[in-house]
């Protein structure tokens, strides 16, 4: 009686301890196969370009965007990166960061960071300044997306030639008929005019010029942006493979999902890799 007892008390604990587990996140594979961190670790050290696509206030995803990029360097140190969230213009201001040591307050006096850039991006800015890689600031000035949305690709051609180094050669390539871009004319419908989208592409034009630019033989450039700009093998993606279609590209995505079992029908396909956290997380901002 008493091994009976004990038996269902061990089962009940079993029990309670399955209902209490939690994780916080589970990786699918584009065809909506669980796998785990070594697979997606093993695809981006055979990468020429890693395209990690993040929800920008997520931190489980900016915890893995870190350990992948150290555990990446660890096995093949020959790398570079680079992020959407610093503008072309302060390359000198991120390289005076990473290579001369210069000091954190004058950095952000002058890198124009993000809000969350202390907790979500110095980490890997100073990761590269301790291995001394090189971080590239691949997007466009904001103003310049600003101004391609006001007028057009036409716009950037009174740009001066200082400025125009710090966006993708004009007039940049450009399918509207692309669903990245079609989908952003629809769901605007007519307050966004044909613009919008261009404003979009003119960044991810940019973002795949910086990263071409910099990318060298026989390394891994790592690129962190958001999920938009990398998801379905579009975007930045296209970008890429229309400047050089040899490319080996892995990407990585970000979703959110009442539960972690399954992917859910709508995030099939989105990348090699997604990264699915729950939808209730606490988010860094």
């Amino acid at each position: 009686m008493e091994k009976s007892l004990l038996f269902i008390a061990l089962l009940l604990g079993i029990s309670v301890l399955k209902a209490q587990d939690k994780p916080a996140y589970t990786l699918f594979s584009g065809k909506a196969k669980k796998t785990n961190y070594a697979a997606m670790l093993k695809a981006m050290q055979g990468a020429d370009i890693v395209l990690f696509g993040e929800y920008h206030d997520n931190p489980i995803v900016h915890w893995l965007q870190f350990e992948s990029t150290r555990d990446v360097y660890a096995a093949k140190p020959n790398m570079e990166l680079g992020a959407e969230m610093f503008e072309a213009d302060v390359q000198t201001v991120v390289d005076r960061y990473v290579f001369d040591s210069l000091p954190e307050k004058d950095f952000q006096k002058t890198a124009r960071p993000w809000p969350n850039h202390k907790t979500d991006y110095k980490p890997l800015l100073d990761f590269a300044r301790e291995k001394r890689i090189p971080f590239v600031a691949t997007n466009i000035p904001r103003k310049f997306a600003s101004a391609v949305f006001r007028g057009g690709f036409e716009a950037l051609d009174t740009l001066s030639a200082l400025q125009k180094s710090w966006v993708a050669p004009l007039p940049p390539m450009y399918d509207s008929t692309l669903p990245c871009y079609a989908e952003i004319g629809k769901a605007v419908g007519m307050h966004g005019g044909p613009n919008l989208p261009k404003a979009q592409a003119i960044k991810d034009a940019t973002m795949a010029h910086f990263i071409m630019k910099n990318h060298k033989p026989g390394s891994i450039f790592i690129h962190y942006n958001g999920a938009y700009h990398s998801n379905n093998y579009q975007s930045i993606y296209w970008y890429l493979k229309k400047l050089n279609p040899a490319l080996k590209i892995v990407t990585i995505s970000t979703a959110l999902q009442t539960q972690l079992k399954t992917l859910d029908a709508e995030n099939k396909g989105l990348a090699d890799f997604i990264v699915v956290t729950p939808e209730d997380m606490t988010r860094t901002h």
